[in-house]
């Protein structure tokens, strides 16, 4: 099959439903007081950390306040009485007071190190403590929810809810919040010394802080949609990259690669020029912010410098005039503390937008949070008798998601009425059965007929609209869903295994189940013997969906998980469908032992492997059409034997091998 030249129709959406993206505001009280309540377990590490960043931020201001003591103390004549109180308990002897100052200095340098490092390693510490316990409750919540959520959410988005997300959020925590009060501490400091020591100086040097504003307000305004664009091109890259690569097979099968790329590069191409356009924005504010920056500072030495040079008390080293008192060490740490007043207005721009990322993130998780189960458990339950006896009582059943008027129809209108809602698509139309209990029911019809939407409603998987379902004589709506779906064991069509071993996958973390009983469990459905051929035996190890087994292989390691559970009810849904010869026989020879003593329930597009079921259930359309033995459904002449004539009209009458007859080891 040759590769197909890509053309519009296979662009990928620009809209989709990957795209929940919230722009959100930067800053939301609502959310923060939400996110601040995952702080409270680790208050007394925020607490400290907070304090920490009061104290350094009055040693980051002291240095250049340590430089004017020592310019005007020992380099200039200031008079001894206009020196601070700092330089009054100095050594008078220049070289033992500058000594002084330089232990001070380096003194505060030692208590800025010990207190980033208290900060940094706590705050830290916290965050990964919060990521731990957000991302739980988010895997949590997400075991909760109904098959439905999972239908309408691609996993590539929960995916990203759970890192990304996530990551963001810790971002906020350790480098957001309190680093935000940590600039507005030094900016806080730098202005009241600033003033202090000259306010026309300091007036003079917060005058370009108006075009800063503005300035920042635009790079605000332009990286906040890029942020927004690249989070959403962020998770559709997740979902594509998950989607493709799960089925990197069929794409290499029908040599796909191209289009694949393709597609995949136009998503690519989006998060790049979503980045590019932040870099721009970025390399474009730093330089105005520098450049403001440095005429602020131009304008300090010039200013400054001007009304030392005009002191004509010049033995003094000093001025009266407009700047007020200006000494040589004032104007020295002024342009010090210029350079510094500049750095975490800067700052703050990049916390702001880690403040608005974050604030985005946390819509999503938590919308994500507050999102309701579909099924829940009742609040007083009702339990079985565990009988596992099954019946559907004029059951309708739809995987519309419908809305409440529509909801409030289903609920006031007869059979016909409900016949006659076409906004509503119905998968099952007035289904009603009974399998008693130890009974062996099989369910056949053609695809999309129902068949395995039956099966997953006994389980409560889904809710019906319409009528109500039995499992061992008791409502499932009114059952604990635990407890419920504990009597069940499934067989699937499509085996899943998880990462871990043999043993693993069979227990499924049930520490109930002895080594003796897994075995005896793999023994009956004859996987037991190839097992300990491993290297590992029932430890080999199993990596992702069980890679390295045959479809055969996994499918009997799934008969096995299901036998090891001893449920009460036994589904297999087109459980040899998918198996080669040797392998049926297997199960064939397995079958046997597993539906004997519980009620077992069959779905089948082979007809040979269900013609000695109890029961046999023919679904057409949404209806069941059919019920009966396989003898008394082919005397009816009906559905059920169309499709059987359908399969065996090349073959001789009674070709065909019962199922569940025990073979001979030959």
């Amino acid at each position: 099959m040759a590769d197909a030249k890509p053309d519009k129709k296979s662009e990928p959406q620009k809209k989709t439903a990957l795209e929940d993206d919230v722009v959100g505001k930067a800053y939301d009280g609502r959310l923060m007081r939400r996110l601040l309540t995952y702080l409270r377990p680790y208050k007394l590490q925020a607490i400290l950390s907070a304090f920490a960043i009061i104290f350094k931020a009055g040693s980051d201001v002291a240095g250049p306040w340590l430089v004017k003591v020592a310019v005007d103390t020992y380099m200039t004549r200031t008079p001894y009485e206009k020196l601070g109180w700092l330089a009054r308990h100095l050594n008078r002897n220049p070289l033992a007071g500058i000594a002084q100052i330089g232990a001070l200095y380096l003194a505060s340098l030692f208590i800025t190190f010990g207190l980033e490092f208290l900060q940094t390693y706590m705050m830290q510490w916290t965050g990964q403590k919060i990521m731990f316990d957000l991302r739980s409750q988010i895997f949590r919540h997400l075991q909760r929810m109904s098959p439905a959520f999972f239908d309408r959410n691609p996993v590539g988005r929960l995916v990203t809810r759970v890192t990304s997300d996530v990551d963001a959020l810790n971002e906020m925590f350790t480098s957001g919040v309190l680093a935000i009060f940590e600039d507005v501490f030094v900016l806080s400091f730098i202005v009241i010394i600033m003033l202090r020591m000259s306010w026309p100086l300091a007036l003079l040097a917060v005058s370009v802080i108006p075009i800063i504003l503005y300035a920042t307000r635009i790079f605000r305004r332009y990286v906040r949609d890029s942020y927004r664009r690249q989070r959403a091109a962020t998770a559709r890259i997740n979902s594509f990259t998950q989607e493709y690569v799960s089925g990197m097979s069929v794409v290499q099968l029908f040599n796909r690669e191209r289009r694949a790329f393709h597609d995949f590069s136009q998503v690519n191409a989006e998060n790049k020029k979503a980045w590019t356009d932040a870099i721009f924005a970025y390399a474009l504010y730093y330089p105005i912010v520098e450049f403001l920056s440095s005429t602020a500072i131009a304008l300090i030495i010039w200013f400054g410098g001007w009304a030392v040079l005009r002191n004509e008390a010049a033995l003094s080293g000093r001025i009266e005039g407009i700047f007020g008192t200006v000494t040589l060490g004032v104007l020295i740490a002024f342009i010090q503390y210029a350079q510094r007043f500049f750095r975490p207005i800067q700052d703050l721009s990049d916390k702001y937008n880690i403040l608005q990322a974050a604030m985005a993130a946390s819509e999503r998780v938590f919308k994500l949070l507050d999102t309701q189960s579909e099924i829940v458990s009742p609040a007083n339950p009702i339990p079985g008798n565990n009988s596992g006896r099954i019946e559907f009582r004029n059951v309708w059943f739809t995987y519309q998601k419908l809305d409440d008027a529509q909801r409030a129809r289903i609920a006031t209108a007869t059979e016909e009425d409900l016949r006659t809602f076409a906004d509503i698509e119905w998968v099952l139309m007035g289904v009603s059965f009974v399998i008693e209990p130890d009974e062996t029911a099989a369910i056949v019809g053609h695809t999309g007929a129902g068949k395995t939407t039956i099966t997953a409603l006994m389980m409560r998987f889904y809710d019906i609209q319409h009528g109500s379902i039995l499992v061992d004589d008791v409502d499932v709506r009114q059952q604990d869903l635990t407890k419920l779906r504990q009597r069940f064991g499934v067989v699937l069509q499509d085996p899943f295994l998880f990462t871990g071993t043999i043993a693993d996958n069979v227990r499924l973390g049930s520490s109930w189940i002895t080594d003796e009983r897994l075995q005896r469990a793999c023994d009956d459905v004859n996987i037991g013997d190839f097992i300990r051929t491993l290297p590992g035996k029932f430890n080999e190890p199993v990596q992702e969906r069980g890679a390295t087994l045959s479809t055969g292989q996994k499918q009997l390691i799934s008969f096995a998980r299901a036998l090891a559970h001893s449920p009460r009810i036994l589904i297999l849904d087109e459980a040899t469908s998918s198996v080669d010869t040797d392998t049926e026989l297997r199960v064939r020879l397995a079958l046997s032992r597993m539906i004997t003593g519980r009620t077992s329930i069959l779905i089948a597009h082979r007809l040979s492997t269900i013609q000695s079921a109890d029961t046999i259930l023919v679904m057409h359309k949404g209806h069941l059409r059919e019920r009966g033995t396989h003898q008394e459904l082919l005397s009816h002449r009906g559905l059920y034997w169309k499709l059987y004539q359908l399969q065996y009209k090349d073959q001789e009458p009674g070709a065909e091998t019962a199922a569940f007859q025990p073979l001979s080891a030959d």
